[in-house]
């Protein structure tokens, strides 16, 4: 039997990720006997600095180095996020594993949330300088209530430690990353159970708030784990493939290089995460520089190139107002949707399918389609618990059923009445119908001519398609997810579609070089 020595922090969370690590690698490899030795870091040590007051880089990993430099431990497991982004010399990571959600998270105290209503004062917990940066912004317009003072205080320690100085001190909120509890709520080792408990006591008396990374970028590679080894262990280096995740490595790689261009390093007030996805990869960059250069990029790369139009007068829709002229939104009556009131779990479509007089569930878990929509029930008192980004609502997930205790989401969409003809069943929503869509009798909208085309919705693009069919041949283009499904559907897949992230970025691609601005 190869016995194999894993080192870490002595952290709940630190303990759990090496368990990770060597059940990994003894169910690939039957040969090996994991043994495990945990201690703290200086960053676990030293309690009263914010990480980016303390000179040393990698407090959290470089006590470590003598174990593999003499032989103590045969590999160390690190959180990516904590590793400087320096190589170093004699030792090297040989495996990363499978990333879990990259997103931070927030959690707002139930017993201030009127208090906080009615002063318009928030104080959070975060000892992150690019939390505090790029949240400021995002929590002013998207909290339920106006915010006059919002204040970001310095707070360190292990998870129990953090949410309990939550609960325990006079403020509203506590920022963490999400993967942390998402981890630690899923282990199933009996020596986490106390520490479960206190997350789940925690949950119950707050709100939280999945904070979307167009926001709010995270720290490059939050969320992934970093096996360390001296680079002459070609023996280990071997093992250690059965469990590399290649995909994981490449993403946090590319973070990593991002920061690096700016200086890296845990004082940065700089977010950086790129995520994967079928139609591409997105990269989320957001922040201010140590020069104060204001950093807000959200790019997909490779979208399916379209021709430039020939002008302005080409595209469609050249305002948000153009295509929102298609159709009337008609409110149904209180009796066919008030049944929505009883409802845990919504999903809203758009502001406008939120009925005026939807009072939902005071615990009720509201999900947007987008950042707008969000905003808009914001300025209505509604609590959002986390938004899709206008990713696609069926394939974008919402990963908090480790958060709410339930595997499979019983999630109510809240939409139009043609939404299930347009849209197609999904299996992660029920229909909630609240308003339906007339078409409006008068268009004042000349389609003919038109040549390249954005669809932020399917019925609209129905309709256009019904009024003027000659653009069934012209340059389309959508966002990710069930308009795509539709418009590929109708047209046939050697139509000229392509996936963009939002209408303007459609627009800077298709403009005439001179109409760029």
């Amino acid at each position: 039997m190869r016995v194999i020595r894993i080192a870490a922090r002595q952290s709940d969370l630190a303990r759990l990720q090496a368990y990770l690590v060597g059940e990994k690698l003894e169910r690939a490899w039957p040969d090996v006997k994991v043994e495990y030795a945990f201690r703290a870091s200086l960053g676990d040590l030293n309690q009263n600095d914010p990480l980016w007051k303390m000179p040393e880089k990698g407090v959290f990993t470089e006590d470590f180095l003598r174990d593999l430099r003499e032989g103590t431990a045969d590999m160390v497991v690190h959180s990516w996020k904590d590793l400087p982004i320096e190589e170093r010399q004699d030792t090297e990571i040989a495996a990363t594993l499978p990333r879990a959600d990259v997103r931070d998270l927030l959690l707002f105290r139930d017993d201030r949330l009127e208090g906080a209503r009615v002063s318009g004062k928030v104080k959070i917990l975060t000892s992150s300088p690019r939390r505090a940066y790029n949240l400021d912004p995002f929590l002013r317009a998207h909290l339920p209530f106006p915010v006059n003072e919002l204040v970001f205080e310095p707070v360190r320690g292990n998870i129990p430690t953090r949410l309990k100085k939550l609960l325990a001190q006079e403020v509203d909120g506590l920022i963490v990353a999400k993967a942390a509890l998402d981890r630690l709520l899923e282990a199933d080792k009996p020596e986490f159970r106390e520490v479960q408990q206190v997350i789940r006591e925690t949950l119950a008396r707050t709100r939280f708030m999945v904070l979307p990374l167009s926001a709010n970028p995270t720290a490059a590679a939050q969320g992934a784990l970093a096996v360390e080894i001296r680079r002459d262990r070609e023996d280990l280096r071997e093992r250690l493939k059965a469990i590399h995740c290649e995909d994981t490595y490449r993403r946090v790689a590319r973070e990593r290089r991002i920061l690096a261009d700016f200086g890296g390093g845990c004082h940065q007030k700089i977010g950086v995460s790129v995520l994967k996805r079928e139609y591409g990869e997105i990269c989320f960059l957001r922040g201010l520089t140590d020069h104060g250069e204001a950093l807000n990029r959200i790019e997909l790369s490779a979208p399916r190139a379209q021709p430039r139009a020939e002008s302005a007068d080409a595209i469609f829709p050249k305002s948000s107002e153009e295509e929102s002229s298609f159709y009337e939104r008609e409110e149904l009556p209180r009796e066919e949707w008030a049944w929505i009131e009883k409802e845990k779990y919504l999903w809203v479509a758009r502001e406008n399918a939120w009925p005026r007089d939807l009072n939902a569930e005071s615990d009720a878990v509201v999900w947007t389609a987008g950042l707008r929509t969000w905003a808009k029930l914001a300025e209505r008192g509604i609590w959002v618990n986390g938004s899709s980004e206008s990713l696609g609502a069926e394939e974008e997930p919402t990963g908090i059923e480790t958060l709410v205790g339930v595997k499979s989401i019983p999630w109510v969409k809240l939409s139009h009445a043609d939404a299930d003809h347009y849209h197609g069943e999904s299996h992660r929503f029920r229909s909630g119908i609240t308003y339906r869509l007339r078409p409006r009798e008068s268009m004042r909208i000349q389609l003919r001519g038109r040549t390249h085309f954005y669809w932020t919705s399917a019925s609209a693009f129905a309709r256009a398609l019904e009024l003027e069919p000659g653009i069934r041949t012209g340059h389309h283009a959508c966002g990710p997810g069930a308009t795509a499904r539709y418009i590929r559907k109708v047209l046939g897949p050697q139509a000229s579609l392509a996936i963009y992230l939002n209408a303007d970025d459609w627009r800077k691609a298709v403009l005439p070089s001179e109409k760029q601005s």
